[in-house]
């Protein structure tokens, strides 16, 4: 099976996770692809298969060498975007894409003068949907390129390699997939998520990441009568937003900068609650976002009353720069595989979040490489499958990399 074969057959499966949702994983369709991802893996012949009971998925390429050398892992997750659907995906291949506009179906256009990142893979075979649903590159892209270099591997033993494991998880689109990801057991000295963008991408900083919840406790009163006597929490939640830079939105940041950003509000006379994300790529000016969140609260309290406002703010991740600065050989590896593979790097911030983030915290370094996706959580994701091509070339060269590290 050919990496186009492999990628295409997953996206016959339908894993969107759900945000809201209480379960582990998310959504039960998610384990009736693991299962089949599971049963795959043992049929590609590799050791140490093992599913546990939330859809976390495992496995291992036994080394070809005798003597010993870091044991290094490959994650990627399998669930698909809440923010579209992924069920009934219909893929089709453009073949030698020629720059021009893409009919995806009637009326529905994926246009270079809209998305100019296609004019990028002139000349190659691009993936892309109906106009109607998702694609899934992100990221069933990353696991086909690591299960195909896992075969390549295998079937190619002049290529030397130590131990080599896989992992693959439901829930990163939801902000979970890395709570239940196993560090002990996967048993690496470091790894790397395949779940990156455009071709020679490596993330290797992310965002500081918190949420901030916002509660304003008004007091409702007939309007004929209420004069001096109503805290209406519709306006005050208002009042608020208002605090907020308007230049330090998502809308109005770039590259290093940080935001707020409003995400939801649910209100009414007697009640508002306001839902907020917080991100900045330095830990202190992160840390007096969070402060200045609070201080929008005192604003209110002081004007109409302690108690009125509260704010309740929970830390979701932390950059990982801050565990990979003292691994760059990590990223020296990366940086010779993708030069091996004649691929020019494109070291870029994370203007998000990603499982390795997390793990790296958990004490797993994990930088990010390009999967080949574009245009993630719409209908107008594509992948180049050359471009997928390359990324299981470099993981192959990390691999073989890897093997010589102790030389």
């Amino acid at each position: 099976m050919n990496i186009t074969e492999r990628f295409l057959n997953y996206t016959k499966f339908d894993t969107q996770s759900d945000d809201r949702s209480e379960t582990i994983p998310s959504t039960s369709k998610q384990l009736i692809f693991a299962q089949y991802l599971k049963e795959e893996l043992v049929r590609e012949g590799l050791s140490d298969v093992e599913m546990d009971d939330k859809g976390y998925i495992y496995a291992t390429l036994r080394s070809n060498m005798k003597k010993e050398v870091p044991t290094i892992g490959f994650i990627s997750h399998y669930d698909t975007s809440p923010d579209c659907s992924g069920a009934n995906i219909h893929p089709r291949i453009v073949q030698q894409y020629d720059g021009r506009d893409i009919v995806l179906s009637e009326g529905i256009i994926s246009s270079p003068k809209k998305f100019p990142e296609l004019l990028n893979h002139v000349g190659e075979d691009l993936i892309v949907t109906d106009g109607h649903t998702l694609l899934g590159a992100d990221d069933k892209a990353g696991i086909a390129e690591i299960v195909q270099a896992m075969c390549w591997l295998r079937d190619h033993d002049e290529i030397k390699h130590g131990d080599i494991r896989v992992g693959f998880n439901p829930d990163e689109e939801i902000g979970k997939g890395a709570h239940h990801f196993d560090v002990k057991k996967f048993a690496c000295e470091w790894a790397y998520t395949i779940d990156g963008s455009d071709l020679g991408e490596l993330e290797f900083e992310n965002f500081n990441a918190a949420g901030a919840k916002v509660n304003i406790v008004g007091v409702s009163v007939h309007p004929g009568y209420a004069k001096g006597k109503m805290i209406n929490a519709n306006r005050l939640a208002a009042e608020f937003q208002h605090l907020i830079p308007e230049d330090e939105t998502p809308e109005a940041t770039e590259d290093y900068q940080g935001f707020y950003h409003l995400t939801g509000v649910e209100s009414n006379t007697e009640h508002a609650s306001l839902s907020y994300i917080i991100r900045d790529h330095d830990r202190q000016k992160f840390e007096a976002r969070k402060d200045f969140m609070r201080q929008c609260a005192n604003v209110l309290n002081e004007k109409y009353g302690k108690g009125t406002c509260e704010v309740e703010v929970t830390d979701q991740y932390y950059n990982m720069k801050e565990k990979i600065d003292p691994n760059m050989h990590v990223i020296d590896l990366v940086l010779k595989a993708m030069q091996a593979c004649d691929i020019a790097p494109r070291v870029k911030p994370i203007r998000g979040g990603t499982d390795g983030a997390q793990l790296s915290y958990k004490g797993l370094p994990c930088p990010n490489i390009f999967a080949g996706g574009v245009n993630f959580h719409g209908p107008y994701e594509f992948v180049s499958i050359q471009v997928m091509e390359k990324a299981m070339q470099v993981i192959v060269k990390i691999c073989e990399l890897t093997a010589e590290y102790n030389d």
